[in-house]
C-alpha cells in the first residue's frame, strides 16, 4: 500500500454556524453540504470533494493543551508566497483573530491560529525553489523567527 495524499479532516465541534464563520468564511473553504439533519457540514478547497468535515456535538470538553497524544495541528496551504500570507495575517487580524504564533520552518512560511473550538490551525505558504526532496537539510533545520 501506499498512501497518495491525505484526504480530509473530521472535527468535532460545539457550535457549526459558529465553525463555519471561521473555515468557510474566513479561510475560504467552499461548502458542499449538510448532512446529518444540519448537524455537520462538508468543506472543501476544491482540491476533492471534502477536506474538512465539521460534526457539532453541542458542550463538550475541547482539545488537551501541552505534549499528549492525538492532534497537535492541521495544516492548511494559503498561498505560494510571503506576499499571501501578508495578506492572511491581515485578514485573520481585521476579523479579530488572534495569530498565536509564527515559524520559519525552511520549507514553508506559518502562521498560528486557534480555530473557534481550540484546535491548532497552521497556515502556510510553501518557500518557492526549495527543492525538499534533494535538500534534506530542512528537516535537522531548527525553527526560525518568521520574518514578514
Amino acid at each position: 500500500m501506499k498512501a497518495r495524499f491525505l484526504g480530509h479532516v473530521v472535527l468535532y465541534v460545539r457550535d457549526l454556524e459558529t465553525s463555519l464563520t471561521f473555515w468557510r468564511d474566513l479561510l475560504g473553504f467552499e461548502q458542499k453540504g449538510d448532512i446529518l439533519g444540519g448537524k455537520a457540514a462538508m468543506l472543501t478547497s476544491g482540491r476533492i470533494h471534502h477536506e474538512v468535515l465539521l460534526i457539532e456535538v453541542g458542550d463538550a470538553p475541547g482539545p488537551l493543551r501541552g505534549h499528549r497524544l492525538g492532534l497537535y495541528h492541521i495544516g492548511v496551504c494559503v498561498g505560494d508566497s510571503d506576499d499571501e500570507l501578508r495578506q492572511v495575517r491581515e485578514e485573520l487580524l481585521a476579523a479579530g483573530v488572534a495569530i498565536s504564533g509564527t515559524a520559519d520552518h525552511v520549507i514553508t512560511h506559518s502562521l498560528y491560529v486557534e480555530d473557534p473550538d481550540g484546535n491548532e490551525v497552521e497556515l502556510y505558504v510553501d518557500v518557492p525553489d526549495y527543492d525538499w526532496e534533494h535538500d534534506l537539510e530542512w528537516i535537522e533545520d531548527p525553527v526560525r523567527p518568521l520574518n514578514l
